[in-house]
């Protein structure tokens, strides 16, 4: 990143009641944090999830965690969680994850789960890569979808955060071309799938992660 003294403007594409935190944070850091949602997200699908019967409950971001929590009903199997922040928002309502794997990808879910898993249903967003539950044979329940939004006037910065594999596909629709910092591996991958250039990742996939990624990121 240059000089240490150098204060970078940091662009935030998380929807905009996330953003509060992150932001503050990147402040700490003596960097602007430049606020510029680039997508919202909308609850869908039932209002109860019975998941009884099921062995497994496997959730992928954090936000699915929650919506779980609040609509669950019935007997909770085991719960799996992609990864750290996503094991958090669980446990924020009083569910503790059986499994969290070391690799915070669909694949090193799926790696890690026993064989055969038996019932699995996946809890998730309506665009979620298929791979986890095809590979799984899950019964899948939407419970939100995130829709992109194109801001009036286009950000300047000096680095883009994204946190999702949806705010990467927004972001590069701006066809702005920062280099960005990446929440975990299947934002790394949408991000380069989409030409943009990730030039740091977090290693813990969650706040602090990508706090630290922000604060180690060359550019």
């Amino acid at each position: 990143m240059g000089p240490a003294s150098r204060r970078l403007r940091v662009v935030v594409t998380r929807p905009a009641e996330q953003a509060g935190e992150l932001a503050q944070r990147i402040e700490a850091l003596g960097h602007a944090a430049v606020l510029c949602p680039l997508i919202e997200i909308e609850p869908v699908g039932p209002e109860a999830v019975d998941t009884s019967g099921y062995d497994w409950v496997v959730v992928t971001s954090p936000r699915g965690a929650r919506e779980l929590a609040g609509r669950r009903g019935g007997e909770l199997p085991a719960v799996a969680a992609i990864g750290p922040g996503t094991a958090a928002a669980l446990r924020e309502h009083g569910i503790e994850p059986a499994l969290v794997p070391s690799v915070s990808t669909q694949e090193g879910l799926v790696a890690e789960l026993p064989r055969p898993p038996g019932r699995v249903l996946f809890a998730g967003a309506d665009d979620a890569r298929p791979y986890l539950a095809d590979e799984l044979g899950a019964d899948t329940v939407v419970l939100y979808r995130t829709r992109a939004l194109r801001p009036g006037t286009l950000p300047e910065g000096d680095l883009v955060v994204l946190a999702s594999a949806s705010a990467a596909r927004a972001y590069a629709d701006l066809g702005l071309g920062l280099p960005a910092v990446s929440i975990g591996p299947e934002t790394t991958r949408e991000a380069r799938a989409q030409g943009i250039e990730v030039v740091g990742e977090a290693e813990t996939h969650d706040l602090d992660g990508l706090v630290a990624a922000i604060a180690a990121a060359r550019i």
